[in-house]
C-alpha cells in the first residue's frame, strides 16, 4: 500500500509539475573587515563636534569554513562628536558569483555600534531575495577600518 502511495505522489510529480522551487530561507553568518576608498567629510557650520561624511567603501566578508565574500557600498554618516547615524547601500558578492544588495541603517558610538539590513534583491543563487539582517561591530585596534559581525536572513521565492 504504502508502495502505491509514493508511486503516485511521482506520477502526480511528472504529469502536474509545480511552477517553481518553494521559498528558501537561509541565515549566513560572517565577520566583515570594511574599508572607507574616498571619505568626504564636511564640518556643519555653527554645531560643535557634527560633522556629514560619505564615501564609497569595500570589504571581505569571512565565514567560518573559509569561504568569502565582497561588500560593495555606499554610506551617508552624520555624527557629532563620533557618535551618530549612517545609512548605504551594500551589495554581498558570494564565491559562486551570487549577490545580495540591502540598505542599511547603522547607530554608532566610537568603537561600538549596531545596525540593521532590508534585503533588497539577490542574483544567482539569491535571485529575487527579501529579507532582513543585522551588523554588530567588534572591537579592532586598527584605525580606519570596521569591524563587524554580520547576519542576513535571506528568503528566496
Amino acid at each position: 500500500m504504502r508502495y502505491m502511495a509514493v508511486l503516485a505522489t511521482l506520477i502526480a510529480g511528472f504529469l502536474f509539475p509545480t511552477s517553481g522551487a518553494l521559498a528558501g530561507e537561509k541565515t549566513l553568518e560572517f565577520q566583515l573587515v570594511t574599508k572607507y576608498l574616498d571619505p568626504r567629510t564636511i564640518d556643519v557650520p555653527n554645531v560643535e563636534g557634527q560633522t556629514i561624511t560619505q564615501s564609497k567603501a569595500f570589504g571581505v566578508g569571512v565565514f567560518k569554513d573559509g569561504k568569502i565574500a565582497t561588500k560593495d557600498y555606499v554610506m551617508a554618516a552624520d555624527s557629532n562628536k563620533g557618535a551618530g547615524t549612517s545609512y548605504g547601500y551594500s551589495t554581498y558578492t558570494f564565491d559562486d558569483g551570487s549577490s545580495v544588495t540591502a540598505r542599511f541603517v547603522y547607530d554608532f558610538k566610537p568603537n561600538q555600534g549596531h545596525g540593521d539590513y532590508t534585503i533588497l534583491s539577490g542574483t544567482g543563487a539569491y535571485a529575487g531575495a527579501t529579507g532582513t539582517g543585522t551588523l554588530d561591530r567588534a572591537p579592532t585596534q586598527f584605525k580606519g577600518v570596521g569591524f563587524f559581525n554580520i547576519k542576513l536572513n535571506i528568503v528566496t521565492p
